[in-house]
C-alpha cells in the first residue's frame, strides 16, 4: 500500500519538525505535502532546507484549514491518505505504524480515526478527542467527495464524520498519544479563546444540533489491533521504503 501524508500548516516553524521527522521514516507513506497556508514565519523555508523530500504548496494568503487541505488533495498521487496535523506533540512511529497496518489488513475498513487519548477531560467529555482529531486514514476518494461542499475552516472533520455516516462508511478509533497544540498556547488566552468558540459555533452551524447528538452518541467504535510479527525479509523490505 502507497500511502499519502498530507499536513496544512500555518507559522508551525516552531513544531513541525516533531511531525515530519516521524512522518518521513515511516512504513507505507510514498508522499509527503505540506501545504503552507500563508505562513509568515518561515515555515515553507526551514521544510525545504531539512525535508528536501516533502513537497510543498504555497498559499499565497491565509485561507484556513479546509481550503487548505482542498488545494494540496489535487496533489495527491495515491489512493490512501493520511491527514496530518502539523502542530502535535508526542507523535509515537509505532503507534502511526500500528494504524497504517490495520489499514491494510482491513479490507472492510473505510476510515481509521487516530483519537487522542491523551487531551483533557473537558475534551473527552463531548468526544473532541475523536470527532475532531486531525488524524485519519482513507481513501482519497472519499475526502475528494467530501470537499465537494462548502466547507467553512473548522468544519472539515465533522463534514468527514456527516459522510462516513450517510454512505454507511465502516469507521474505527485507534488510540494516539500525540496531542495538539491547543489555540490559547498559540494566540493567548483572549484571542485563542475566541478562535475555538467559533469553531464549535461553525461546527455546529454545519451539522446541525440533532446530527451533532448522533455524533456525539454513537460515531465509531475502537479497532483492537494487534500487529502481526514482522519477519527479516519484512523488515528488509521496509528498511528500504521510498519515495516515489
Amino acid at each position: 500500500m502507497k500511502v499519502t501524508c498530507l499536513i496544512p500548516c500555518f507559522n508551525e516553524r516552531e513544531r513541525i519538525s516533531q511531525v515530519l521527522d516521524v512522518i518521513v521514516g515511516t512504513n507505507c507513506i510514498h508522499q509527503v505535502i505540506c501545504v503552507d497556508d500563508g505562513s509568515e514565519d518561515g515555515t515553507a523555508e526551514f521544510i525545504q532546507e531539512y525535508w528536501p523530500q516533502v513537497e510543498i504548496v504555497r498559499l499565497s494568503q491565509n485561507h484556513g484549514k479546509t481550503a487548505a487541505i482542498a488545494k494540496g488533495i489535487t496533489y495527491v498521487r495515491h489512493d490512501v491518505l493520511l491527514m496530518m496535523d502539523a502542530d502535535l506533540q508526542g507523535l509515537q512511529k509505532d503507534e502511526l505504524e500500528a494504524a497504517l497496518e490495520a489499514y491494510t489488513q482491513y479490507n472492510s475498513i473505510d476510515m481509521i480515526i487516530m483519537r487522542r487519548v491523551n487531551s483533557p477531560w473537558f475534551v473527552k467529555w463531548y468526544r473532541s478527542d475523536v470527532l475532531l482529531s486531525g488524524e485519519r486514514i482513507l481513501r482519497t476518494s472519499d475526502l475528494q467527495q467530501v470537499l465537494k461542499q462548502k466547507l467553512k475552516c473548522y468544519q472539515l472533520e465533522v463534514a468527514i464524520n456527516r459522510y462516513m455516516l450517510r454512505h454507511k462508511k465502516v469507521v474505527r478509533w485507534m488510540p494516539w498519544s500525540a496531542i495538539n497544540t491547543y489555540k490559547v498556547d498559540k494566540l493567548g488566552v483572549i484571542d485563542g479563546s475566541r478562535k475555538e468558540f467559533k469553531m464549535y459555533v461553525d461546527i455546529v452551524n454545519y451539522v446541525g444540533f440533532s446530527h451533532m447528538c448522533l455524533q456525539l452518541a454513537s460515531f465509531t467504535k475502537r479497532l483492537r489491533y494487534k500487529s502481526p510479527p514482522v519477519h527479516a525479509e519484512q523488515r528488509q523490505l521496509y528498511s528500504n521504503t521510498y519515495f516515489s
